[in-house]
Order: structure tokens, then C-alpha cells, then sequence
């Protein structure tokens, strides 16, 4: 059994979870000289999202 959050139930945490799995689909489209640069840019940006969500709902100020 999974441990539910609160920060789990908030819809924008479940959009920036869509967002997260959606940029992966995009960029995985882009061309290969982008492979390195922007592709990973993206990546990162939109799990920073998702994981910066957790982290604020985690603390308690």
C-alpha cells in the first residue's frame, strides 16, 4: 500500500504530471541535433515542475 500525500490529490499536480509525460513524448519527435540540448532543457523543466510541487506541499510554512 502506497503512502497518499495531500500534495497527490491537488489537480495541478496531476496536470504537471501529464505535463512531465507529454514534454517525453514531444521531444522524443525532435531532431537529433537537438538530442542534447533543448530536448534535455525541456525534460528537466517539466520534472522540476512536478517535483518542486511535492517539496512545497512537504513543508509546513
Amino acid at each position: 500500500m502506497f503512502l497518499q500525500l495531500a500534495h497527490t490529490k491537488l489537480n495541478v499536480y496531476q496536470f504537471s504530471q501529464e505535463l512531465a509525460l507529454e514534454s517525453y513524448k514531444i521531444t522524443k519527435n525532435f531532431p537529433a541535433d537537438e538530442k542534447f540540448a533543448m530536448v534535455q532543457q525541456i525534460r528537466r523543466a517539466a520534472i522540476s515542475v512536478h517535483l518542486n510541487l511535492a517539496e512545497g506541499c512537504s513543508r509546513k510554512s
